[in-house]
């Protein structure tokens, strides 16, 4: 399979479940999996505001990353489809400048 698919990072990471016994073990209760993705999220805070190595970063995103495919399996939805269509719509907004900064968003005027 091309490691480069995500249906090969998908049955990887499944593979991973099952050998830890997730589905029965407490590893894909979706709270548990959101608390796993916040602390991820706040080591890669750690690399960027601490002046961390890319390849340290590289690291802390793919942590964050294979969570985000396990939590697809545990919830049981296509994250590559999901990953699709959010594009899809995210490239039919706006953008503006917010305080220096470019956002893409759903802008509704008050």
């Amino acid at each position: 399979m091309d490691k480069d698919s995500y249906q090969a990072m998908l049955a990887a990471v499944q593979a991973f479940h099952d050998k830890h016994d997730f589905k029965n073990t407490g590893g894909e209760e979706l709270a548990y999996r959101v608390a796993l993705m916040t602390e991820e999220l706040g080591e890669i805070s750690a690399c960027v505001t601490k002046g961390k190595t890319t390849e340290q970063l590289a690291e802390e995103c793919a942590d964050l990353f294979i969570l985000l495919i396990g939590t697809a399996i545990a919830a049981d939805f296509n994250l590559n489809q999901s990953f699709w269509d959010k594009l899809e719509k995210l490239t039919q907004r706006s953008s503006r400048m917010i305080n220096g900064r470019i956002r893409v968003s759903e802008f509704r005027d008050s």
